[in-house]
């Protein structure tokens, strides 16, 4: 919306909005911010070496509401006029400058006529960027900004594209040709060499086999006289110290022999003293007090 007239000098740009409009004093004016589609045609075209040619590209371009400047020259250009005169204007420029480029392509391939065609052709996107950088130049002096461009058809009424096409399709298929016979031979090299590095690992696979092997074996030898040394010295201790033990056993038994046979002896010496004073007890002193009574039997009579 553009508000002009009392007190809105210069004009108020309101790109989206509300807006105070005071009737009779004051004038709104409407210019759409939408993004327009065109459809850029450019019909038959001499190139730079004279070959006729149409090419289509569809375009997005759109007032720019947000870049003071650009909106103040688009209300300039195209305050009270439609969406469709609006899109005219833009895609006369648009048609001009595709023309242009058109005609002026830089000859970058092989030799010949149809060279700038076969540019195009080719390099589509090449083509697209620099009709979108020369329009969008020109254009952003209208307030207008390109969002996108994008070459859409290409074609001539000559069938050079067709023969093109065709000539294109034969060295493609050739160069197929040559890059399936190469990859079949690549694909042999590799599978030689494949073959001879899976032998060679093979060849070094069954070495370190060997070598892992024959250290396991020599490990195996070391440990095994390692694990016999220190089994023939336990059984050589064990055996040991069985005769040890035998002759603690033994040496007991004969303490215990030698107790036994004390105890024997203080026994035997015990019942002799006992029967010595059992026989005093019965025998001597019966007879000593027999004697003493004779005795005194005797001296008594004499």
């Amino acid at each position: 919306m553009v508000v002009s007239g009392f007190c809105r000098s210069p004009p108020v740009m309101v790109a989206g909005g509300r807006v105070f409009v005071l009737p009779c004093i004051q004038q709104i004016q409407r210019i759409s911010l939408n993004t327009l589609t065109l459809n850029v045609k450019s019909e038959k075209v001499y190139t730079r070496h004279g070959v006729p040619i149409s090419v289509t590209g569809i375009a997005q371009v759109k007032i720019q509401g947000q870049n003071k400047e650009m909106l103040a020259a688009a209300c300039q250009m195209f305050l009270g006029k439609t969406e469709a005169e609006i899109a005219h204007i833009a895609l006369e420029t648009l048609e001009g400058h595709q023309r242009a480029i058109m005609a002026h392509m830089t000859v970058e391939v092989g030799l010949g006529a149809g060279n700038d065609l076969e540019e195009i052709y080719k390099d589509r996107q090449k083509f697209s960027e620099q009709v979108f950088k020369v329009a969008s130049s020109d254009l952003v002096n209208m307030g207008i900004s390109v969002v996108s461009y994008t070459l859409k058809d290409i074609h001539d009424d000559q069938d050079y594209l067709h023969s093109l096409g065709k000539a294109r399709t034969a060295q493609v298929q050739k160069d197929a040709r040559i890059g399936e016979a190469e990859a079949k031979r690549d694909a042999g090299i590799r599978e030689a060499k494949a073959k001879q590095e899976k032998v060679s690992a093979q060849y070094l696979s069954e070495i370190e086999m060997a070598k892992a092997q024959r250290d396991y074996e020599l490990k195996k030898a070391a440990y095994d006289i390692e694990v016999n040394t220190r089994r023939a010295q336990a059984d050589l201790a064990y055996q040991l110290q069985v005769a040890k033990t035998k002759q603690q056993i033994e040496e007991q038994r004969v303490q215990v022999q030698v107790v036994e046979r004390a105890q024997q002896v203080a026994v035997q010496e015990q019942e002799i003293a006992r029967r010595e004073k059992e026989l005093e007890a019965r025998v001597r002193k019966p007879a000593e007090a027999e004697r003493y009574k004779l005795e005194r039997l005797a001296e008594a009579e004499k």
